[in-house]
């Protein structure tokens, strides 16, 4: 039972398992479903996503046993990561289409050091990278909605 709840957690209810495109899909829904959420402020953020990512962590290492290491069908990694991109940037559809594609764009490239964290063992590899991915977008973000701000844009 185990197994197949570790599975069923890291393939995000199953989403995982329905297409090739797993990854984008997967941070797309995770947008689709904090869009229509409250912001996740204060107590969610600071202990919700870190329980998510350790819940992620215990059932990706789970997981990859039978499916394989950051196997396509693992999306909690990428929801936990565009959650967290889209926790800490304002609730605009601009800003949160563009933190969607910087993180997409992050995970899929993987610059130094998002490609070598993924060689830390287990589900801890599976969850850093996209964590990593985040920062990177979240730090973009950041540095261009602050240029904006300056040039009284946005």
């Amino acid at each position: 039972m185990i197994g197949f709840s570790s599975r069923m957690i890291a393939a995000f209810f199953g989403i995982g398992y329905l297409t090739k495109f797993s990854g984008t899909v997967g941070s797309a829904l995770a947008l689709a479903i904090l869009w229509f959420l409250p912001p996740i402020t204060g107590l969610w953020l600071w202990i919700g996503l870190p329980l998510l990512f350790l819940i992620g962590v215990w059932a990706s290492t789970n997981a990859e046993t039978v499916l394989g290491h950051d196997a396509n069908s693992i999306l909690i990694d990428e929801v936990v990561g565009q959650w967290l991109v889209l926790a800490v940037v304002p609730k605009k559809p601009l800003v949160w289409v563009i933190g969607f594609v910087l993180f997409r764009l992050f995970d899929v490239l993987k610059p130094f050091p998002i490609r070598t964290s993924q060689k830390l063992p287990g589900g801890w590899g599976i969850m850093i990278d996209d964590v990593l991915a985040a920062a990177y977008a979240i730090l973009l973000i950041r540095l261009g909605l602050e240029i904006f701000k300056h040039k009284g844009g946005l």
